[in-house]
């Protein structure tokens, strides 16, 4: 779990650098109900400063809008008009469905990274963090690894389609920035688990591990 002070080093210091006309800003979070944006909603509503700060936290949950649909999407930031965007939407899964899945997880997280980043640019939002996934760095490498490593060689071939897809965030980065002056950026989180993950026992690594623990020991059978 991210703590309060990494959060707050991650995202807290691109908000006071740019306000709307009247001295708003409106921070929209996607797959906000999810793991990381759970914790950056208890961050927020704990510091109890957004208010006087005059700033708006949205956080996104799937019901808001289907991301892979870029008229919902507009909609969305047409309803919101943000001025600062925190994306973590993203299909995710464990490692038997990322390896069962490479298709879908390809397109889905193309297509939901793809329409943000761009609407994004059109709606002149002033800075975009993405959240990438410690499956982007190849398989084959030296340690330690550091940002500058994503590309230097093919991932891990079980996860490649989700792997694939979050890299193509850091290229639409730079691209955007580029091109059009965008600052987007992205950070690369270690796996992290907590309240509000996903304890599917099929579905993850650390927290399915966690959910197999009382069943198993209630009937002496290994966790594992």
């Amino acid at each position: 779990m991210l703590s309060p002070e990494e959060l707050r080093a991650v995202y807290g210091n691109t908000l006071d650098s740019a306000r709307t006309r009247d001295g708003g800003i409106v921070v929209l979070v996607t797959g906000g109900t999810g793991l990381v944006g759970k914790a950056i909603e208890k961050v927020v509503r704990e510091e109890g400063k957004a208010a006087a700060h005059g700033e708006k936290w949205v956080f996104l949950s799937s019901k808001d809008g289907d991301l892979r649909d870029r008229r919902q999407v507009h909609a969305i930031f047409e309803r919101h008009r943000p001025t600062h965007v925190i994306h973590l939407a993203a299909l995710v899964g464990g490692l038997f469905k990322n390896m069962k899945y490479k298709v879908e997880f390809w397109r889905d997280n193309v297509a939901m990274n793809d329409i943000v980043l761009s609407l994004c640019k059109d709606f002149k939002v002033r800075k975009l963090v993405s959240c990438l996934s410690t499956c982007v760095f190849p398989d084959k490498t030296s340690y330690p690894i550091d940002e500058t490593m994503i590309h230097s060689g093919p991932p891990h071939h079980s996860n490649e389609g989700y792997a694939y897809a979050k890299r193509m965030i850091d290229v639409q980065n730079r691209c955007y920035n580029e091109e059009y002056g965008c600052k987007f950026t992205s950070v690369i989180p270690t796996n992290v688990y907590g309240p509000h993950d996903n304890f599917n026992i099929e579905d993850g690594v650390a927290p399915g591990a966690r959910a197999r623990s009382p069943p198993a020991t209630a009937c002496s059978a290994p966790i594992v």
